[in-house]
Order: structure tokens, then sequence, then C-alpha cells
């Protein structure tokens, strides 16, 4: 079942973010946990799309991901500048996004299709095997 590989790289993921800002803020928002998972699986699918985008442009795709996903998170819960605020930021876009943190996703971004692809392949589709899956009666055994 890809369900259960996509939900522990989502977890994965939110985890890696609410990481990078308490090093780098020191304090995170529950919403950044989603913010992270999704950016990790989206970030996660293109780098499995083929055909593959070329050298630096997948990681400045991956940045562009992660900023449209801040930008919607921030429009959704950071209304109040609470969890983030860039409004003193040359560039900002309604104190939600700024190009210089749009600038430093692009190495985020390639550390991300990096992890994904060391992770992904070795994670399972389903985390408990078929025949113990399956109902009684039917060759397994109930969980």
């Amino acid at each position: 079942m890809k369900i259960w590989k996509n939900a522990v790289l989502f977890y994965i993921g939110g985890c890696a973010y609410m990481a990078l800002e308490l090093l780098f803020r020191g304090r995170t928002h529950g919403s950044m946990f989603l913010a992270g998972g999704l950016c990790f699986l989206l970030i996660g699918f293109l780098g499995r799309a083929r055909p593959r985008l070329p050298g630096l442009l997948l990681p400045l795709a991956g940045a562009m991901i992660i900023t449209a996903v801040e930008l919607a998170v921030g429009l959704a819960v950071n209304r109040e500048w609470t969890v983030w605020d860039y409004r003193n930021q040359w560039g900002n876009f309604c104190g939600q996004i700024c190009p210089l943190f749009s600038l430093l996703w692009i190495p985020a971004a390639r550390l991300a299709l990096g992890l994904y692809d060391v992770l992904e392949p070795r994670l399972p589709d389903c985390p408990v095997p078929r025949s113990l899956a399956s109902p009684p009666g039917r060759g397994g055994t109930a969980l």
C-alpha cells in the first residue's frame, strides 16, 4: 500500500522541516509539520517524474514548491504574522514569502531530493506482510 509509504515520508518531511526551524529560529509551529510533510512528498514526486529535470532546474523547482506551500500555509494560518514575518524583507509578498528565503530553499530542496531518493526505495509499501494482513480463514492470522 503506497499510502503507508507516503504517510511515513510525510512524517519524516514534517519532522525535518520543524527541526530546521528549531535549529535556525529556535521555535516552530504545528502548521510547519504539515507544510514540511507536503513539501517533502511533492519534491519527492518531482524527483521521480520522468523526464527528469536537468541539473539545477530540479532543486530550483523544489524551491518553487516550498515557496508556494509556504505562501498557501502562510495565507491560511499566519494572517497575524505570529508564525513568521517577512514584511521587512525586500520583495516580500503579504509578509509570507520573499526572494531571500526562496533562494535559501534551493539547497534545502536539493537535500530533500537526496533524502527522498535514499528513503523511498527502502521503505516497505505496506507495514504488515500481506499474509498477516489477510482476514482469518484466508491464509493469515488476525492482528
